[in-house]
Formats: structure tokens, C-alpha cells, sequence
């Protein structure tokens, strides 16, 4: 894989391994315009793992088009992230594993309104693999520190 930027390739799968961010997908539209979807993920064995609904405009737009961008980045300063492109892939196979797997991951534990909700829609869920091509990474926390006054 193409890795440009400040972090090496194990830099990068480690951070987003740790991170609790959303990733931001690009898909590209019937009519040729992107559109950006934020959703969990999960980053194991060089994939990007995420679920959604089988009927959801983003499945339907991955069916369509698998060619992705992607960030994972804050949103607050200092800036930093992993941004690229990446070929996108569906299957229904595993979904309720990785389901509860990233549920876990940001809200912590199941016992939520939310949780159960996902949860009870678990058999109608897609698992969405991205297989990245390209990262590239960029960290300005150091450039980006308050100055401190003496």
C-alpha cells in the first residue's frame, strides 16, 4: 500500500486502531457528485470495517460505485489523521460480530437505547469492508501546541 505523510504504515494502523473517531466515507452519486457518510469502524488486518443497513442510501451507493475516499480525523485541533482511497465491498456474512463489535467500541457497552435499537436490527445489517490503496497521513500537534507563557 501507498503511505505518504509524516506516520509509516504501522504508525497509521496503530492509531487507528486506538482511535474512536468516525470514518468519513466519499462515495460518488448516480449523478456524479460525491457525498460524505460518517459512520463506526472498526480497523483490522489492513481493512476498514463498518455496517449499515442493507436498504441504506450508503449501501445502495457502494453497490453502485465501490471506489471510496476516506478520513479518520478529530475534528478540533491539534489536526491529525489518516486520509485516502480505497475499494469498498459488501457481504452480509459477519455483520452482527462486527455490529456489536463497534458498538462496543463507542458507546462502551450495549446497555443503551441506542445499542438495543441497533442491536434489534442486527439480521437486516451489511457488513461494509474498505480494502485501502492509498493513506496519507498528516500530524500537526506538535506545530499546533499552545505557546506557553513563560
Amino acid at each position: 500500500m501507498e503511505v505518504k505523510g509524516p506516520w509509516d504504515l504501522a504508525a497509521a494502523e496503530q492509531w487507528l486502531g486506538q482511535c474512536a473517531m468516525p470514518i468519513r466515507l466519499a462515495c460518488t452519486g448516480e449523478d456524479g457528485f460525491p457525498r460524505v457518510v460518517s459512520v463506526w469502524f472498526l480497523y483490522r488486518e489492513g481493512e476498514f470495517l463498518s455496517v449499515s443497513h442493507r436498504d441504506s442510501s450508503l449501501v445502495k451507493l457502494l453497490q453502485s460505485s465501490p471506489q471510496v475516499g476516506f478520513e479518520v480525523s478529530p475534528n478540533e485541533p491539534p489536526y491529525h489523521g489518516v486520509r485516502g482511497q480505497g475499494t469498498a465491498s459488501l457481504a452480509s456474512e459477519g455483520a452482527g460480530e462486527v455490529l456489536r463489535a463497534v458498538i462496543s467500541r463507542y458507546l462502551g457497552s450495549s446497555n443503551s437505547s441506542l445499542a438495543e435499537w441497533l442491536l434489534s436490527r442486527e439480521d437486516e445489517e451489511v457488513v461494509i469492508r474498505v480494502a485501502p490503496q492509498r493513506f496519507f497521513t498528516w500530524d500537526y500537534r506538535d506545530r499546533m501546541e499552545p505557546v506557553k507563557q513563560p
